[in-house]
Parts: structure tokens; C-alpha cells; sequence
């Protein structure tokens, strides 16, 4: 069977993720986060005293210290699923905090983080067989991706998934911030200079606001087989 490229787009906290681990893990492909790489140039730039109180960044700094984030991902042998490595350091669950989550759309938006991490995201999946999700994978990363899905759902589902996730982590949640940020982060994807999230034009769209994840996971498996027979 020919190995594919799996480009996944789409809203943040509307399940990209889940999906393109699941599959990733079914048919034997390599996933690739790309959300995870932007949190954790967030997460450094937070360590490092990059980004002020009023949510400014030291862009000049990060640039210059861009060639010292090296991102990384080994499997999890507990959970079956990657984990993110920043520098060979396991941040999994700091990159998750609502603290990073309200400063990652203005990182992701610099020209140069996303030079960075799209040269290392296409390192990744040369040669195909891979399932790579985030905003721009169909539209810049993998334009000739043989299987690009657009995903998408309403603003409060996706607000109550996330609030659902970080309590089931034993992290704290408000519901209100949560959906603030995902509309905020939403703006921000939309409206970007470089790469701004929008579905690519031959790209399959996915609403899934109503459907629980054995039913995703398997109109994504349906899709797959269709283009890999």
C-alpha cells in the first residue's frame, strides 16, 4: 500500500489532534503536532522572559535565539501516543496551560517562528507516510498532500472540550477565559500575515460539533482508505 501524506487543519480545540493520533497509530504513520511546536516556542519564550505582562514579545531576542528551540517528539509507551520534547525535555503538560494557550496564536504568527517550524515540520514528513496537523499544513507545509482534512466546530464546543480536558488533567479551568481565548485565537489564526488558517481549496471539510470521537476517527478512516486503495 503506497504511504500517504495526512495534512489535518482547522480551529483550535476542535479535535485535530485526537483524530490525527488515532489514525497515525492505526495505520502505522508518524504524527506530527505542529500545535505542540508553536506552544512549545511559547512555552521557552515564557522561560526565558520573552513575552512582558502586557502580552509583548522581544521579538529581536527570539529571533536570535530561535536556532537554540529544538522540538522533538518520542512515543509514550503508557499512553501509546507522542510526547513533546523541548530541548530533550519532556513538556507535555506545561504546554497545555491556559497561560501558554493565551500567547501562542501571537508567537505563531511571527514570519520567522513559522520559517523555523515549517522547514523542520517538512523534514519531518518527507517521504510520506506521515499525519501531520495544525492550521497551514494542506495550505503551505504539505500543499501536495494527497489527503487534507479541514476541521472544524462551533466556538462553545470546542471552549467545553478544552474546559473537559484540563479538568480531566487536574488543571485548573474557566470556562469563560477558555472561550474567550479560542475566539480570540480564532481572530488571530484568521487574520495573520504569513500562513493564516483557512481550508485548503481541494481539502475536505469536517464539522464535527455533534459527533463523538469513534465517529470522527472513522469518517477519517473511511476518507483514508478511499485515497490509499
Amino acid at each position: 500500500m503506497k504511504k500517504i501524506t495526512i495534512a489535518i487543519d482547522g480551529h483550535s480545540s476542535c479535535g485535530k489532534s485526537t483524530m490525527a493520533k488515532d489514525l497515525a497509530r492505526k495505520v502505522g504513520y508518524i504524527y506530527v503536532d505542529t500545535g505542540a511546536m508553536y506552544r512549545s516556542v511559547t512555552l521557552y519564550a515564557l522561560q526565558h522572559g520573552l513575552i512582558a505582562a502586557d502580552g509583548s514579545i522581544q521579538t529581536e531576542e527570539l529571533e536570535r535565539q530561535m536556532p537554540l528551540i529544538h522540538i522533538t517528539f518520542q512515543l509514550n509507551e503508557e499512553t501509546g501516543r507522542p510526547d513533546t520534547y523541548l530541548n530533550n525535555v519532556c513538556v507535555e503538560k506545561e504546554i497545555r496551560t491556559i497561560e501558554v494557550s493565551n500567547h501562542v496564536s501571537p508567537i505563531a504568527a511571527l514570519p520567522f517562528v513559522r520559517t523555523a517550524m515549517v522547514a523542520q515540520q517538512q523534514q519531518m514528513g518527507k517521504g510520506g507516510g506521515v499525519v501531520m496537523d495544525g492550521r497551514d499544513i494542506g495550505t503551505t507545509v504539505f500543499p501536495d498532500a494527497e489527503l487534507k482534512i479541514f476541521v472544524t466546530a462551533s466556538a462553545q464546543v470546542r471552549a467545553q472540550r478544552r474546559y473537559d480536558e484540563l479538568l480531566q488533567k487536574g488543571m485548573p479551568a474557566d470556562f469563560d477565559e477558555i472561550l474567550k481565548n479560542v475566539e480570540e485565537r480564532d481572530y488571530i489564526d484568521s487574520h495573520r500575515e504569513v500562513s493564516p488558517l483557512r481550508k485548503a481549496d481541494d481539502a475536505l471539510e469536517l464539522d464535527n460539533s455533534h459527533m463523538t470521537i469513534p465517529e470522527q476517527n472513522e469518517w477519517l478512516m473511511a476518507r483514508f482508505l478511499e485515497r490509499t486503495a
